[in-house]
C-alpha cells in the first residue's frame, strides 16, 4: 500500500484537544493537498476526528475553518495554479473557499472510536497516560483488520512499552508534534527497536510534505526535548529553593524567571514556560518518565504543593494563558503565586528590589525578539556572554551557571544515547523551544 493509499483512511484520536486539533488540521489539508492532484483526483480521503466531546468536536470545526482560511488566503498564488482547470473559480475569493471547502469535506467529526476501525493510519493525541493509551489501541487493534499503523504524539512514554503492551506487533512510531503543530516546524521521531522500517519511511515523507523538521530521538522516556525542558525547570527550582532562604519565594522566582528569560536570552521566563505547557503536566510527564531512571529523580516537592492548591496553569481553549505559577494580564505577568500565602503576590512590589539585587543589566544585552531576527545574531550572543566574563553580579552569576547546566543536561543526554548527536540537542531547543542558541555551545564552560 504507498503513500496515497494509506493515506485514504485516517483516524485522529483527541482531535479536539490542543494537540490533535493542531494535528487533525494538517493531516487533513494535506488530504486536501493530495487530492488536488491530477493522479488522486478519483481517489477518497477521510479523517475521522475522534473525541469523546460533541462541544469540543463543535469548536474544532471552527477552528479549522478558521486556519484553513489564513493558509489559503496565503497561498492563493499556488492555489490558483492547482484549480486551474475549473474555470467556475475565478475570483481569489472563489479559489479560498473552494480549499476550505475541500479540506472540511474530507474531516468526519465523531465520538464514537469504531470510526477508527476501517482506518488505515491512527494518529494519537490523547492524555499523556500510558495505561488509557495501551487500552485505547488494544481496542482498535482488535476490531481493525486493516493491519493499522499508530503513530503516538506522546512525549514522553516510551514506543516499544506502548507496542509491547497493546500488542501491536511493531506498526507503531513516535510522532512528536510541538505545540501548536500547525506553527511549530519540528517533529521528533522515536522509533522502538520493534518498529518496522515502513513507518519510518511513510512518517519521512509526510514531515517532508507537511515541511516540518524531523529530528530523531531514542526510545527513552522523555526523548530529547523533555528531557532536557524538565530537567531545566527542576533546575530553575532547586535554585529558587536556594535563593529562598534568603529572601521571599516570590522575589526568588522572579529573579529565576528572569534570568532564565533575559540574562539568557529565550523567548519566555523557565516559570512561564512550565505554566504554558502546565504544571500538573509537567509533574505528571517527570513521574511517566522517572521510573527509568536510575541515578537522578525528576520530581519537584514544590509543584506537588502548587497542585494540591489548585495551580495548573496551562491554557484555555482560545490559547489564551491560564494563570499559574504566575498570573497574567493580557499575556503578561504581573504576580506569582506564594504557596505559603495561598495567594498571588504582585510583582510590582518587589520587581524593583529584585532588579537591584541582580545588578547593572549588561550592556550588550538585547531582548530574544531582537536577536532571533538578527542577520547578525551570532555576533550579538558572542558580545554579551563574552561580556558575563567581565562581569559578577548576581545576575550574571546566575546565568552563567544555569548556561552550564543547561549545557551539561544536553551533554548527558548525548552521553545518555536518548539523542543521536549534539546537533539533534540543539536542533530540538532551537526549533522546539525557540531558543536562539544550543544548549551544548561554548558560551558556559
Amino acid at each position: 500500500m504507498n503513500y496515497e493509499e494509506k493515506f485514504s483512511n485516517v483516524t485522529v484520536l483527541g482531535a479536539a484537544g490542543k494537540m490533535g486539533s493542531g494535528i487533525l488540521l494538517l493531516i487533513a489539508m494535506e488530504m486536501a493537498n493530495q487530492k488536488l492532484k491530477p493522479e488522486n483526483k478519483d481517489r477518497k480521503y477521510v479523517v475521522n476526528a475522534m473525541d469523546v466531546s460533541d462541544e469540543g468536536l463543535a469548536g474544532l470545526m471552527d477552528y479549522v475553518k478558521a486556519q484553513v482560511t489564513k493558509v489559503a488566503e496565503k497561498q492563493t498564488v499556488a492555489l490558483r495554479k492547482s484549480y486551474a482547470e475549473r474555470q467556475d473559480l475565478i475570483e481569489n475569493s472563489e479559489i479560498i473557499n473552494q480549499y476550505v471547502f475541500d479540506v472540511l469535506s474530507v474531516i468526519r467529526p465523531t465520538t464514537s472510536l469504531s470510526a477508527a476501525y476501517d482506518s488505515n493510519l491512527i494518529f494519537e493525541a490523547i492524555k499523556e497516560d500510558p495505561e488509557l493509551k495501551v487500552k485505547i489501541f488494544t481496542q482498535v487493534e482488535q476490531n481493525n483488520s486493516n493491519n493499522p499503523w499508530y503513530f503516538t504524539n506522546t512525549s514522553s512514554i516510551p514506543i516499544n512499552e506502548l507496542d509491547t503492551n497493546a500488542g501491536l506487533g511493531g506498526r507503531i512510531l513516535g510522532l512528536h508534534f510541538y505545540n501548536p503543530p500547525a506553527v511549530q516546524k519540528l517533529v521528533e521521531v522515536i522509533k522502538a527497536k520493534t518498529t518496522l522500517n515502513e513507518l519510518d519511511e511513510f512518517a519521512e515523507l509526510l514531515i517532508k510534505n507537511l515541511r516540518k523538521k524531523k529530528v530523531p530521538s531514542n526510545d527513552f522516556a522523555g526523548f530529547i526535548g523533555n528531557g532536557h525542558f524538565m530537567r531545566d525547570a527542576l533546575y530553575a527550582i532547586s535554585e529558587v529553593d536556594r535563593l529562598a532562604a534568603d529572601m521571599p519565594f516570590v522575589e526568588a522566582v522572579y529573579i529565576m524567571n528572569k534570568v532564565s528569560q533575559e540574562y539568557l536570552v529565550r523567548p519566555m521566563g523557565i516559570f512561564q514556560l512550565v505554566d504554558y505547557v502546565g504544571v500538573d503536566v509537567c509533574q505528571y510527564i517527570m513521574s511517566v518518565m522517572n521510573p527509568y531512571l536510575d541515578d537522578e529523580d525528576l520530581h519537584s516537592p514544590l509543584l506537588d504543593n502548587l497542585i494540591s492548591q489548585g495551580i495548573l496553569g496551562g491554557q484555555y481553549a482560545s490559547g489564551a494563558q491560564k494563570d499559574g505559577i504566575l498570573k497574567y494580564e493580557k499575556g503578561r505577568p504581573v504576580a506569582i503565586y506564594d504557596p505559603d500565602k495561598k495567594d498571588y503576590v504582585a510583582i510590582e512590589q518587589y520587581r524593583d528590589k529584585c532588579d537591584e539585587k541582580l545588578g547593572a543589566v549588561p550592556g550588550k544585552m538585547i531582548p530574544w525578539k531582537a536577536v532571533i531576527a538578527s542577520p547578525s545574531k551570532n555576533d550579538m550572543l558572542e558580545g554579551l556572554f563574552s561580556e558575563y566574563n567581565s562581569l559578577d553580579t548576581l545576575g550574571v552569576q546566575l546565568a552563567k551557571a544555569y548556561g552550564k547546566r543547561s549545557k551539561d543536561i544536553g551533554l548527558k543526554l548525548v552521553s545518555d544515547n536518548v539523542a543521536f548527536s549534539e546537533d539533534d540537542v540543539n536542533t530540538v531547543m532551537l526549533t522546539g523551544f525557540f531558543h536562539a542558541y544550543g544548549p551544548i555551545n561554548n558560551y558556559f564552560n
